[in-house]
């Protein structure tokens, strides 16, 4: 197990797919690594498994829609590990593809409270432990289904999609490209500082979210968090990289 001295980092979203495949090779590294999840059972069977291995991970009560929960959590992570050097905020849901015009605002709301505004309430309330630790990182799980250039081309730079079939994703599409903004607003309030702020398309991955249709494997899908969470202190900040083999990943139009 690492030392009381080990670099911390949370995880959002992190009882399955690239969440937990992110806290598993953040720990691999010598992290102490707090899995956030709301489902408490799944969070500490996932817990679990990855303590079962000599990692040193945590189970963290963390939902990101509810205030007193993200208050809560960033308590307990000062409480018992202090200064954070890694935040990933992972945690994302989405809609089937449906036309716009059929698509309700309520339904936008919905994911927007996850996807937008729970990576608001998540930083702000984790951003005094980032600025404690010597240099921090955050790292936002975006899409490249949120970039406003491959939309406006109709065109998917991932190549997923045939070209000229950009798909039509109004609550997950816009609320990614909303991330976006979230990010580099971050980024831009940081500049020179100890902290790097980035935000990640991990690629096509094959999770929940998909059906487990897409076409990488989780392995693959962590690549690039992992790269931007764990970036020298001379790394690029408010960048959007994906997932196309390179050692450095793709830089994604916004």
């Amino acid at each position: 197990m690492p030392s009381d001295t080990a670099p911390v980092a949370v995880v959002t979203g992190a009882n399955k797919g690239i969440g937990r495949e992110v806290v598993r090779r953040l720990a691999e590294r010598g992290f102490v690594v707090h899995l956030g999840s709301r489902d408490q059972q799944r969070g500490r069977a996932a817990e679990g498994v990855l303590r079962a291995d000599g990692l040193d991970v945590r189970f963290l009560h963390l939902d990101v829609t509810d205030e007193t929960s993200v208050a809560l959590a960033a308590k307990r992570v000062a409480d018992e590990t202090g200064p954070l050097r890694v935040l990933v905020n992972n945690a994302g849901i989405g809609l089937a593809e449906q036309a716009p015009s059929q698509t309700s605002a309520e339904q936008v709301r919905h994911v927007y409270d996850t996807n937008v505004f729970g990576v608001v309430t998540v930083t702000n309330a984790f951003l005094p432990l980032l600025r404690r630790a010597d240099s921090a990182r955050i790292v936002n799980v975006s899409s490249s289904l949120g970039s406003l250039a491959a939309a406006a081309a109709n065109e998917d730079p991932s190549g997923v999609f045939p070209p000229g079939r950009f798909p039509t994703l109004l609550a997950y599409g816009t609320s990614k490209a909303a991330l976006n903004a979230v990010t580099l607003t971050y980024a831009n309030e940081l500049r020179g500082t100890n902290i790097l702020v980035n935000a990640v398309s991990p690629g096509f991955v094959a999770t929940d979210i998909n059906g487990h249709n897409g076409v990488l494997d989780v392995e693959q899908g962590a690549r690039i968090p992992v790269l931007l969470a764990t970036l020298d202190d001379d790394g690029p900040t408010a960048t959007f990289l994906g997932e196309d083999g390179t050692p450095g990943g793709q830089v994604l139009p916004w």
